[in-house]
């Protein structure tokens, strides 16, 4: 008689697959690696994801959601929403100052999988996409007369981040705070362009 998986099953593979996928990328992660991993039957793993596509969805949509406890944590450490803006950078900073950290996830994986029709790009895409409306929100709520470009500057910053802070470390993220500072500054206190 086969086993029934127990009720964390599915979180159990999900977890390893992360930990895998997060080290060392989606694609030189195989399926049999995972099983060995885990410690699950080839049948469990099957049964709670019916293809390796199945599995990389399902750890997208677990990263866009350390993404939504980002903001989380923004809006609670600050008061301001310029404030709440410099602390995403100085969260994610934090996040890809850890050692062994490769970025950010989504982007990794978006890279890996370039088929606009693949269901990991189109997940990556949605991130993105939700991403630039929660930070363009955010800075509708700050006194800046473009906030939309307020949003795009700092996005911009995120993502060098995610970028260049699993190379430089503190170093690179306590930069990346300043510079959210000064844009945020910058962009709080211009006069509107005209035209604009």
């Amino acid at each position: 008689m086969p086993r029934k998986p127990t009720p964390d099953a599915r979180e159990r593979i999900l977890e390893t697959a992360t930990r895998l996928f997060n080290r060392y990328g989606v694609h030189a992660v195989g399926m049999q690696q995972i099983i060995d991993e885990c410690g699950c039957g080839k049948n469990l793993l099957y049964g709670q994801f019916a293809s390796k596509d199945d599995l990389v969805v399902a750890y997208l949509k677990r990263c866009s959601g350390d993404w939504d406890a980002i903001v989380d944590g923004a809006r609670a450490a600050a008061g301001s929403p310029g404030g709440q803006l410099v602390e995403l950078v100085r969260e994610v900073g934090v996040r890809v100052s850890e050692p062994g950290t490769r970025g950010c996830p989504l982007r990794t994986t978006f890279a890996e999988f370039p088929d606009r029709r693949h269901p990991a790009h189109r997940v990556s895409m949605d991130h993105f996409t939700r991403v630039r409306t929660q930070l363009r929100e955010l800075a509708a709520e700050t006194p800046a007369p473009d906030p939309e470009r307020l949003a795009d500057r700092v996005m911009f910053i995120i993502d060098g981040l995610y970028t260049n802070g699993p190379i430089f470390g503190d170093e690179g993220a306590k930069t990346a705070v300043a510079f959210a500072e000064d844009v945020v500054r910058a962009e709080t206190s211009a006069k509107p362009v005209e035209g604009r």
